[in-house]
């Protein structure tokens, strides 16, 4: 098979922004104070994390819907998580569990949550993320798009996706399984089947199957002249492998979290990173993307650290913390 063919300036872009955007992570980790970077880029603008787990949202997501509630069942944790990634808000899932006193799957109402939700929106509360666009089609026929998602995820209880889901025989069968449904298209279903694999219900390798986004697209355009004879997913995995020889080609240290190396989800997520990285850098690799819109702003509220256990990092999160004793972890 014909291999990738970098575009060297930006191949070599990409993994130095990863190496230094990881590197931010970890100086603010250290309790340093900014500026964590001299590349004004980075300084301007606002970029992911490096790896996935370790955004805010996600790690949200982990500790509060995945490991929130120690008793939860497979339908509880299909439902906690799922909701948790539809709306990708932390503050819509707080207003939901303190309004309906807890978020389990025999307590589930759609019209209970869609009540607490209505009144959110009719005060002009924000219910969804800004970060990406979701499906908004009348796909059970409401006018608001949250009370679709919520008959969605009624639907997919009541005709046993959750178990379905623990017991798919591969990441890639869970993405399926979640895509055959309305409002997931390829985007979202990757994003939740990852989500779900940080949770108990399952329990794979996040190099078992990865699908690229919008983004993604986009980045492999700009990071690759072309791709040879592999396809937008061999060309992520392709950039999985290259992690052990880049320090020997590039001399760029690939990012480490805690000991765990990049996986597919995250050199997917990257390229959407290094996309909006090349908007500034790069600005001849024309796209139907030229500005970078989001502008970097600490969030001043700290928040720990926790990974899916199964992964054995947690202990060296551990040391970490105590390493840093003065750390405000504004990460």
């Amino acid at each position: 098979m014909e291999e990738p063919t970098p575009r060297p300036a930006v191949y070599r872009a990409y993994w130095a922004f990863a190496a230094e955007r990881h590197s931010i992570f970890e100086r603010r980790l250290a309790g340093h104070d900014g500026p964590w970077t001299q590349d004004p880029i980075l300084r301007e603008h606002r970029f992911c994390n490096v790896f996935r787990a370790a955004d805010r949202v996600s790690q949200h997501l982990i500790q509060e819907a995945a490991y929130g509630d120690r008793h939860a069942d497979v339908d509880d944790l299909f439902l906690r998580v799922v909701l948790h990634r539809l709306f990708c808000k932390p503050a819509t899932w707080h207003l939901l569990e303190s309004e309906l006193d807890g978020i389990d799957a025999a307590s589930f109402s759609p019209d209970s949550y869609a009540a607490v939700l209505d009144r959110a929106f009719e005060s002009g509360q924000r219910l969804y993320t800004g970060a990406y666009i979701l499906c908004a089609n009348r796909a059970y026929g409401h006018e608001r798009k949250h009370r679709n998602h919520l008959a969605l995820l009624h639907a997919m209880l009541s005709e046993g996706v959750p178990n379905r889901v623990a017991r798919a025989p591969s990441l890639e069968a869970v993405y399926h399984e979640l895509t055959s449904w309305p409002l997931i298209g390829p985007f979202m279903g990757y994003q939740l089947a990852i989500d779900l694999n940080y949770s108990p219900l399952i329990s794979f390798s996040e190099n078992d199957f990865t699908t690229p986004g919008p983004g993604a697209m986009r980045g492999l355009a700009k990071v690759f002249v072309d791709l040879g004879d592999f396809s937008p997913s061999e060309a992520i995995f392709w950039l999985v492998a290259k992690q052990e020889t880049v320090k020997a080609e590039l001399d760029h240290e690939p990012p480490r979290l805690f000991g765990r190396q990049l996986h597919a989800i995250d050199c997917q997520n990257l390229l959407c990173e290094v996309d909006k990285y090349c908007r500034v850098a790069f600005p001849a690799l024309a796209s139907n993307r030229t500005q970078i819109k989001q502008r970097f702003m600490p969030d001043p509220q700290p928040y720990p650290l926790f990974f899916p256990p199964e992964w054995g990092i947690n202990d060296a999160v551990a040391d970490e913390r105590k390493a840093c004793v003065n750390n405000p972890a504004h990460i």
